[in-house]
């Protein structure tokens, strides 16, 4: 299922500009900087976004700045401090405590207060980098797992993805998509099995 939306243009700077129509009477038209994207791929199950990884290395081997965070996935103790760079172009990073060292059954009681941390010391770097305008491409794999956990406020990801700086496009993934993230998106990709 594919679903766009014809709000692109986000108006963070304006500028007039005069133009003269056919009956040389003069007009101001505004000049609007446009965004990229919003991108947004829905799957019934976690893990089915390999497509947008192997998308994002060749992203960055084009020479394409990339950032790549998956908010969900633990790394090795790597956290915003220790980033892998891939290609030259490709940044990639995780949280430094893994959700998934948890069972199922015990995510939704309890999740560690380092766990949830971690996740929101990336989203906080992700916020910045969103607003700065430094990269090309911005992908937050299963950014809405987390809205789902409580862990990222709904109206914070709207909010920073409205106020957003950055002449790519910005991907996000994941299973359980609200109506109102779902209204954000320039596009709507369902991933199928």
């Amino acid at each position: 299922m594919l679903i766009s939306s014809a709000n692109r243009y986000e108006s963070n700077q304006r500028e007039s500009v005069d133009v003269k129509n056919n009956k040389d009477s003069q007009q101001k038209i505004r000049k609007i900087r446009s965004n990229g994207q919003i991108h947004i791929y829905q799957s019934a199950y976690r893990g089915s976004y390999s497509t947008i990884i192997r998308d994002s290395l060749r992203n960055a081997a084009l020479g394409r700045k990339v950032l790549l965070i998956q908010l969900m996935k633990g790394g090795v103790d790597q956290g915003i401090k220790n980033p892998i760079q891939l290609c030259g172009n490709l940044v990639w990073i995780r949280p430094s405590n893994s959700y998934d060292q948890y069972l199922p059954g015990e995510i939704d009681n309890d999740l560690s207060e380092n766990v949830k941390e971690s996740i929101i010391t990336v989203w906080q770097y992700c916020k910045d980098q969103l607003l700065s305008g430094e990269q090309d491409q911005i992908i937050l794999d299963e950014i809405f797992r987390a809205v789902e956990l409580g862990i990222i406020e709904e109206d914070d990801l709207i909010s920073t993805l409205h106020n957003r700086f950055i002449a790519g496009d910005v991907i996000l993934t994941g299973t359980a998509i609200s109506k109102q993230c779902l209204l954000i998106a320039d596009q709507v990709t369902e991933l199928r099995s």
